[in-house]
């Protein structure tokens, strides 16, 4: 039998009014693959997630979530299988991190025993019986990530989940996400952290003003894109002129100094430009290849005139 995407959009549409935030969306999440959903503010990514969450209705096309429609009868028994981290987390604060967390437990039919484990694994182990108002905002992050997580579920949907944490938070938080991966979750993760998660998911998915203009892994956006790769020569003293002569016609080059040169190379060029600085012998001190970053594609698709 085949398993269900755990997300499947078809034709989405969201209006508010005259407005339309969404338009045309069609975007699929496989069963135990992640995804990262960029986009400027106001693209129509946090409009996305609230459409998954059945807390809005698309004004056209169709939402489904592990197979079932976010708005059907029984949905609510998957719903407990939904983790969601949304953007400003809020909690009562005269509650401790442990009572909150129990709380959630009890929303989500899971027992109250799970809670302390929980709460080690987003560090908070230490700090669960203080109360939330004493928490910093890296400690509600967690909190917020810890309920999250609650009730082994079947799709993470994160917005902005790193936000307040320092970077060996930032590595703990993804190395919790990728269990949950590796034990068959699927995950989307909404984010302005570009250089974050350009190694840690699937596939990347690109929406502006409300369309989505792009979706792959980062090796088909960065073809599709045209970004240069750029290669940095460092060479020995007064021999610049002859890589340049070497290298010449094979795109942008901007000179890094007396003792570098960078070239950007576009069109599948790399390779032949690699074999004639190589070639140039022991002039060439070193060679760095800086493949296109994930900001890079995002700056082109955020810009281009039309969505794909």
């Amino acid at each position: 039998m085949s398993v269900q995407p755990a997300i499947a959009l078809e034709g989405v549409c969201k209006r508010y009014g005259a407005s339309e935030v969404v338009h045309d969306v069609h975007l699929r999440l496989a069963a135990g693959e992640s995804l990262a959903l960029l986009g400027h503010n106001g693209a129509g990514k946090t409009t996305l997630i609230k459409l998954m969450l059945g807390l809005t209705r698309p004004s056209a096309g169709s939402v489904r979530i592990c197979g079932r429609q976010p708005r059907e009868r029984g949905f609510s028994a998957l719903r407990a299988r939904i983790g969601y981290l949304p953007e400003n987390v809020m909690f009562h604060d005269t509650m401790t991190g442990r009572e909150l967390l129990t709380f959630y437990a009890r929303l989500k039919g899971q027992p109250r025993s799970a809670v302390p484990a929980l709460l080690e694994q987003v560090g908070l182990g230490a700090a669960m019986d203080r109360r939330v108002r004493a928490y910093s905002k890296g400690m509600r992050q967690r909190l917020g990530l810890a309920q999250a997580l609650l009730g082994d579920p079947l799709l993470l949907l994160l917005d902005e989940p790193t936000t307040g944490l320092d970077p060996l938070l930032k590595r703990q938080f993804y190395a919790l996400v990728a269990e949950r991966q590796k034990q068959g979750a699927s995950v989307l993760l909404s984010s302005h952290a570009l250089s974050e998660i350009e190694a840690r998911t699937d596939r990347i998915a690109i929406m502006r003003s409300g369309r989505l203009v792009a979706c792959g892994t980062l090796a088909e956006l960065r073809r599709a894109a045209g970004c240069p790769t750029r290669i940095r020569v460092r060479i020995a003293a007064a021999a610049r002129d002859a890589v340049l002569a070497a290298a010449d016609g094979f795109g942008e080059v901007h000179l890094l100094g007396p003792d570098a040169v960078e070239f950007a190379c576009r069109n599948g060029t790399k390779m032949d430009l690699l074999r004639r600085v190589s070639a140039l012998g022991s002039i060439v001190e070193d060679i760095e290849i800086v493949p296109p970053t994930l900001e890079d594609v995002y700056n082109r698709f955020s810009e281009a005139a039309e969505p794909q």
